[in-house]
């Protein structure tokens, strides 16, 4: 792919230590941004032409930088210079910041002591910081204070101002499993279906599983099937806003049956793709291949 034709997406994160860092590059790499926390400004450069070879692979990137690289910034000024007159990457900087006192409380809270003042007063360090900072404030292009931010809310600023599809942030994993093979580690709720009819009593459907449209017409048939859909779905739709608006970045739904094979895959289609219209939904089936016995 011709990098001057693709143009990427180029984030630095900066600002204040304790004024939200962490919590901002989580939330980028959550909306699928390539990370890498504390880059020295004089590998920038060498950064930049790695991230251009590979371009293709690599259009969303977000670099933390702070204070930890401080005797580095005349790089990194230089840097910005040639990123600004780059026409394959959007570059922006994000400074976040906070007032002193949210600072000085959040260093207490944490009895963490401030980076340029390890042994003396918080406040000392903070205003230290500040001053050195204060041209890179000037160049951002976003500044966000946090002194009254959750970091729910923090994370929420940074969805609506770089992506323009609002709804990828939130995903929705179904995925199904096989009791005998153990619960998902990482599924937030699981739901089991053992209690509807099983195709593996019926001689032809046992070889297959629940992508087979016989066998996902015999699993989706039954009454209590229908009525157990309407209920899940009906509960889901409740749920899912509510995951979303507390900042979750995905939800991991397990629907488990005996082996894995035939009623839980056939309710994990169906269930994926009822939600896709209104979320960012992936399908799995983890035990699928197996295709052992009691299915």
């Amino acid at each position: 792919m011709d990098t001057e034709e693709n143009n990427v997406q180029f984030v630095i994160i900066t600002g204040m230590s304790g004024a939200g860092k962490t919590v901002a590059v989580q939330s980028f790499e959550d909306l699928g941004f390539f990370c890498v926390d504390n880059l020295p400004p004089t590998l920038l450069p060498k950064f930049l032409e790695l991230m251009k070879d590979a371009s293709n692979k690599m259009n969303k990137v977000a670099l933390v930088m702070d204070l930890r690289g401080r005797e580095f910034f005349d790089y990194l000024f230089k840097a910005l210079d040639e990123l600004d007159k780059s026409s394959w990457l959007t570059p922006t900087i994000l400074f976040l910041d906070a007032d002193d006192s949210i600072l000085v409380r959040r260093y207490k809270e944490t009895r963490r002591s401030h980076p340029l003042a390890p042994s003396g007063l918080p406040l000392e360090g903070i205003r230290h910081e500040r001053k050195i900072l204060e041209e890179l404030k000037g160049r951002a292009q976003i500044i966000y204070n946090t002194s009254n931010l959750k970091p729910r809310e923090l994370r929420e600023k940074i969805v609506a101002e770089f992506t323009a599809n609002k709804q990828a942030f939130f995903t929705v994993n179904m995925v199904s499993f096989g009791f005998k093979n153990g619960i998902p580690i990482d599924c937030d709720l699981v739901f089991d279906v053992r209690f509807l009819p099983n195709p593996f009593y019926i001689e032809h459907m046992r070889p297959k599983t629940g992508l087979d449209k016989d066998v996902y017409d015999y699993v989706l048939k039954w009454n209590e099937t229908k009525k157990f859909i309407e209920k899940l779905t009906d509960l889901l739709a409740f749920m899912l806003p509510h995951y979303k608006r507390e900042g979750k970045s995905q939800l991991v739904i397990g629907i488990g049956c005996t082996g894995g094979q035939h009623r839980s895959v056939a309710l994990a289609e169906y269930i994926g793709h009822y939600f896709e219209k209104d979320y960012n939904t992936k399908i799995s089936h983890r035990d699928i291949k197996g295709r052992e016995e009691n299915a």
